[in-house]
């Protein structure tokens, strides 16, 4: 059986491998096609293509794109999409453009409350081409202001604390669009993570698809049964195509591994079906 996943990330935006070292994990762990989907940006999938060349493992072009929906942060997938594509490499420059105004933000907000040398502290782990709240995380941790990752993000990141700034991302329909005029299928990263009432999820649901959105990531990293099972209805209700996804970032995060995730439950149709 053909190991899909359909959703990781490399160093070039928030994850700890190269593209190259993500690819020979990847067939490390049997996984035969692999969407590289690194948060708003293309740039890591020329390395990963030219990585997987010699191996039985199979590229395909991914991004992430941070949408806001209403008071909500959501994440849509694109997959197959063309990275040269003019209309969404410059959507995704615009939103790299917020994220670097953001980061500075961070960091001012960060000095106020004490803690000085952020920025410079949370470049050292980011790429020329991104630096997020995950490198401030890494930061703070290796300067003892944090136990972990997750204490820094419920310490420092959240509404309310010294590094919270709220995000202003592409709309549904921008990054939807961006997706399918690049050749792609747009997907919804890990529905069950948004902390959305069933009817609000519907209702974003309803509104991806209204806009051209293809499927739902049925699958992804940790869930539950249930979950798995809700989001497949979900996905039939709406006749969208299903996806699965390991949502992988770094070797350290030992609950997550690439391709070790489970399969798409029967009655779906998966997203790779149409390919």
């Amino acid at each position: 059986m053909t190991c899909y996943d359909l959703h990781c990330h490399s160093t070039a935006s928030d994850g700890s491998l190269s593209p190259e070292s993500l690819i020979a994990r990847a067939v490390e762990q049997g996984v035969d096609v692999l969407a590289l989907t690194d948060h708003d940006g293309t740039e890591g999938i020329a390395q990963a293509q030219q990585a997987a060349l010699n191996t039985p493992l199979s590229v395909i072009p991914g991004v992430e794109i941070s949408v806001t929906w209403g008071s909500n942060t959501v994440h849509i997938l694109g997959l197959n999409v063309d990275k040269n594509n003019v209309e969404l490499e410059q959507g995704l420059k615009e939103i790299r453009h917020y994220r670097q105004q953001r980061a500075e933000k961070i960091a001012e907000r960060l000095e106020k409350s004490g803690i000085s040398g952020a920025y410079e502290g949370a470049s050292q782990y980011a790429s020329p081409v991104m630096l997020g709240r995950v490198h401030f995380a890494k930061f703070l941790v290796e300067a003892g202001h944090a136990k972990s990752i997750n204490d820094v993000f419920k310490r420092f990141m959240v509404r309310n604390k010294p590094g919270y700034v709220s995000g202003e991302w592409a709309s549904l329909e921008q990054a939807v669009t961006w997706i399918n005029q690049a050749g792609g299928q747009a997907v919804i990263a890990h529905p069950a993570r948004y902390k959305m009432t069933a009817t609000k999820l519907k209702r974003l649901i309803a509104e991806f698809k209204t806009h051209g959105g293809a499927g739902i990531e049925v699958v992804s990293g940790r869930q539950h049964p249930e979950e798995i099972k809700t989001l497949a209805k979900l996905a039939n209700d709406f006749e969208l195509l299903a996806s699965r996804g390991s949502d992988f970032h770094s070797p350290d995060n030992t609950w997550v591994e690439l391709g070790r995730i489970p399969e798409l439950p029967k009655g779906v149709t998966p997203i790779w079906q149409t390919w």
